[in-house]
Parts: C-alpha cells; structure tokens; sequence
C-alpha cells in the first residue's frame, strides 16, 4: 500500500490502524500501570523536564492512546484533573476501560491535535507519547498546544523517533526477522497466521514523521515557546526490543512463553537503565532510538 501524502488520508488511517490496534495495544507493548509504569513515565518527564516536576493541576495528552502516560501521572500524584485526546475512538475506549480499572477519572475527547476543541490557556500542560510522528500538520498542532497552555504552562513530548535512531534500529529489526524461524523453534512457539490483521495493513502507513532535534526546536520556537530542551533517550534498550518485537511478531502471540516475555521486559529495562547511566549523557541526542522535548510558554 502506498504512504498516504494528504493529511486527511493520514488522519483516515491513523484512525483506522488505532482502532484495529487497540484492544492488544497494551499487551503488545508492555504496558505497566503498576510501580514500573510510574517510574518509567516519572523517569521520562523528569529526564525531558531536566528537574524533578511541579504538580500541574491542568493536563492535556495528545494521541493519549490507552492511557500509559496520563493515568500513570495521576496515579504518581504528578497530575490533579486529566484531559486525554486521540484520533481514535477504539484507544478511547480503551483508555476508559483502564482508568475505571484503576479508579481514575479522566475526560476523554476524539479530535485532531491540529484542531483542538478547547479554550485559550485551559491547560498548565501538554503532553504526549509517540504521537508527533503521526500528525501531518505539525505547525498547526504546536500552534494549537500554545493556544491552550496558560502563560508559564509546560509542553512535553516523549517517544519521538530520531531520523538517525529509525535508521540504526533497521538492524535489529532484520537480525529479528532471520533469527525468527530458530527463536521459534527454540521457544515453541508457532508461526503466525500469515493472513495480515487490519492493523497490520497499516503499520507503515501511520507513522509520517522521524525527527531530528533542531527541528523539534525549530517547532517549537516558531509556536512562541521558550526555555526549549531536546533530548535523546534509548539506544541499546531499543535495539534489543526491536529484535525481540521483531521474532514475536512472526509467532502465535498465545503461544510465547511468559519466562520469555519476562526475559525480554526486564532485559529492556535493564538497558533502558544503562542507556540513561552511560550513553545519555555522552553520545548526540541524534544517535538515539526516541527524542524528548519539553519547553515553556512565556509568562507575559
């Protein structure tokens, strides 16, 4: 199927995939609502932020999904009233299942981020999670975060593919695939239905975007922010899960082990940890897998 190049299209398909995606969404992906959530999601907004966190009473997530970020901030105590938005009703859905699991309220909106249904300055912040490579209007979304952040509010996104990082995780990504048939065996586990899901018909569809960090900057700015700060975070963790996803995708999900599952989560936090420990702080933001920002609207 062929990149869609119209930004209705774009959205059409974004919509589609999500849906289709949703109710595995978290299982795929490892989503944790627990103690590793909250540090995860606590880690990342300190890291993108540079200091610990004020306590914002308004927040905002854009392309929230099923909810990783937002409802792991509100169980941390790190956000007071919550708005989540996304293009898709299937994520929606399944974000409200998950915070009535948790017991959380949470108000729930399906729009474009470039069109925002909201009023000037509701907001102390906005965030999202891997959601900025999916938009096909970028300086119409970051005009519209302004729009809605108070004076001094916070903007912050994580999860955000660098060009150069989309490039390196090609490997593993490949040695994933070759390795498949004798991790398989190994585990096993059978293959999949080779029949594609109406996710999967998508996959490379839905993602526009891969980022380098003076653009991220250049957004930002050209929005009326300040104080922008642009990061990278994961590269060892992000080849080893590429690997992984990679031979996971080629078997019956029912049918991968949980030793191996476990295995390949703790694996990655664990070199999740030395990225931050070691490379972070060393190596080009460029060079990394996810890039982070996060700035400020001026107080007057």
């Amino acid at each position: 199927m062929a990149t869609p190049t119209t930004p209705s299209r774009i959205r059409e398909v974004n919509a589609r995939y999500h849906d289709a995606a949703a109710p595995g969404y978290d299982a795929k992906w490892g989503i944790d609502y627990g103690e590793t959530g909250r540090a995860q999601v606590g880690g990342k907004l300190r890291k993108a932020l540079g200091s610990n966190p004020e306590r914002f009473e308004r927040a905002l997530e854009i392309g929230a999904g099923t909810g990783y970020f937002t409802l792991n901030l509100l169980l941390d105590g790190a956000v007071e009233q919550a708005t989540c938005t996304d293009i898709s009703p299937g994520m929606l859905r399944e974000l409200r299942r998950n915070a009535r699991r948790l017991g959380l309220n949470v108000d729930t909106v399906t729009c474009e981020a470039a069109e925002l249904p909201f009023a000037d300055a509701s907001f102390d912040l906005v965030l999202g999670h891997a959601v900025l490579h999916h938009l096909p209007d970028l300086p119409s979304a970051f005009a519209e975060f302004r729009r809605v952040l108070a004076p001094g509010g916070t903007l912050l996104f994580a999860g955000e593919p660098s060009s150069i990082g989309d490039r390196l995780a090609t490997a593993p990504k490949r040695g994933g695939l070759l390795a498949a048939p004798v991790w398989r065996r190994l585990v096993g586990a059978g293959a999949a239905d080779a029949k594609p899901r109406d996710d999967r018909r998508f996959e490379g569809d839905v993602d526009v975007h891969a980022f380098v960090p003076p653009q991220l900057d250049r957004l930002a700015r050209e929005a009326g922010f300040e104080q922008v700060r642009v990061r990278g975070e994961e590269l060892l963790a992000n080849w080893f899960g590429w690997a992984n996803r990679a031979m996971e995708a080629t078997a019956k999900p029912a049918e991968v082990p949980w030793l191996w599952r476990q295995y390949a989560y703790r694996g990655y936090l664990a070199l999740q940890a030395l990225d931050e420990r070691l490379l972070e702080r060393r190596l080009p933001s460029a060079l990394f897998y996810n890039l982070m920002l996060a700035a400020r609207v001026p107080v007057a």
